[in-house]
């Protein structure tokens, strides 16, 4: 007797999970961003956030904010990475699992206790606003890209960084010419997964004391007021950002990922 389960049986409840908590939030978010008060369509909403120097200016802030992000978690997290992944340790995990564990805590928790200790440093958060704001960013961000620079790193083979000392080429020129072309994929993860949530996350602004806005604050602020439209519009734009930049790093993966077979 022929089985009445089949993949796509087994598929239904991830697709119901779809349609439910992804592509019909989506509309909604479309249908409030394209109309307006009165629910006819409209792109006044767009016009008015670009023609706003307040919600430019946030989004420029915001994009500031995830760039520096990035790059800081970039710069600390592949040398650790590199480490971890070709150093003769004898538990590498177990070294891994050293940055990965605060990741356990509750976030409001550890911004809160890392709050604590700059304002013993400082004396006065507001002092150094955007500072905190990075450092925060820094702290909670750095395993997500850690993690897949890790198992990217961890992958690359041995005999290419032999062969090209054996070619007479120098570790800068190696790390230039071999590891960082190969590891291109795990960078590019690394990137994804910082960038992105760096340039919504207002709760270490708040926490930190920095008043400046950015697009998460700013959606949160129009939602708060009843202003969906505004907010809706929004976030739109947001997704639209982020669909581009993961356009973007997945050709280039793709691309690199082609160039080594």
């Amino acid at each position: 007797m022929r089985s009445v389960i089949n993949r796509k049986t087994l598929a239904l409840p991830y697709v119901i999970f779809m349609i439910l908590f992804v592509i019909f939030p989506l509309i909604v978010i479309l249908y409030y961003g394209f109309t307006n008060g009165s629910g006819h369509l409209s792109f006044a909403n767009f016009a008015a956030f670009f023609g706003s120097r307040r919600t430019v200016g946030t989004l420029l802030y915001s994009v500031v904010i995830a760039v520096i992000t990035t790059l800081v978690c970039l710069l600390i997290a592949y040398p650790t990475a590199y480490i971890l992944a070709k150093g003769a340790f004898c538990r590498k995990h177990g070294f891994l699992m050293v940055f990965v564990m605060p990741m356990w805590i509750n976030f409001t928790l550890r911004i809160t206790a890392l709050k604590e200790i700059l304002s013993l440093v400082e004396g006065n958060l507001a002092m150094h606003p955007f500072f905190n704001t990075i450092f925060c960013m820094v702290y909670d961000f750095l395993p997500f890209m850690i993690m897949p620079l890790f198992n990217s790193l961890t992958k690359l083979d041995k005999s290419y960084i032999e062969a090209s000392a054996d070619l007479g080429a120098t570790f800068p020129q190696t790390l230039r010419k071999v590891i960082l072309p190969l590891s291109v994929p795990g960078i590019v993860s690394g990137v994804t997964m910082v960038f992105l949530p760096a340039m919504t996350n207002y709760v270490v602004l708040d926490m930190v004391y920095n008043s400046t806005y950015i697009m998460g604050s700013l959606i949160g602020s129009y939602f708060s007021s009843y202003d969906w439209n505004n907010g809706a519009v929004i976030s739109a734009i947001l997704l639209m950002l982020i669909g581009l930049f993961t356009l973007m790093t997945g050709r280039l993966a793709a691309e690199k990922g082609g160039g080594r077979r």
